[in-house]
């Protein structure tokens, strides 16, 4: 097992600041290359404070804020419009990245798109949901309309 800081949000793993034990493979061969987490060590302490302080200076403070956030986030459809071919199939695929840029551009907030999650991956037109997690407790699932470019 080896034991690791994690520097962004892994899915099913933790938060950016969390020490985590996985299995060796997994952190040689995924986490670390990818830049998710680095190893831990004794003088990773302020490494962890910090990557905690900037995690909560992004973070949503207020329980009341974050429910408001949600309400409307799941109130609305937020629409997106990428290239697409004449059956409706999508040149690629939806990315978090894309989702935040719609959520943005429709003036429901600036999220991170790492709390992003897509279930499963959206290549074709109409309506697909997506979960954001706004805080440790509260997750919004808002639906995405994604419409074919002109």
């Amino acid at each position: 097992m080896s034991k690791l800081i994690l520097t962004n949000e892994v899915a099913g793993l933790g938060s950016a600041g969390d020490v985590v034990e996985v299995k060796n493979g997994y952190a040689r061969n995924y986490l670390i290359p990818q830049g998710f987490a680095v190893a831990w060590s004794r003088g990773g302490e302020k490494q962890v404070a910090s990557i905690r302080a900037g995690r909560d200076a992004r973070a949503i403070h207020d329980h009341e804020e974050a429910v408001a956030l949600k309400d409307a986030l799941e109130s609305n459809k937020v629409k997106l419009s990428v290239k697409a071919g004449a059956e409706g199939r999508l040149f690629g695929s939806v990315k978090t990245g894309d989702v935040a840029d719609a959520v943005k551009a429709a003036g429901l907030g600036d999220l991170d798109k790492r709390k992003i999650h897509i279930t499963s991956p959206i290549k074709s037109v109409g309506e697909h949901e997506a979960t954001i997690r706004l805080r440790e407790d509260i997750i919004a699932v808002i639906t995405l309309v994604v419409v074919a470019a002109k």
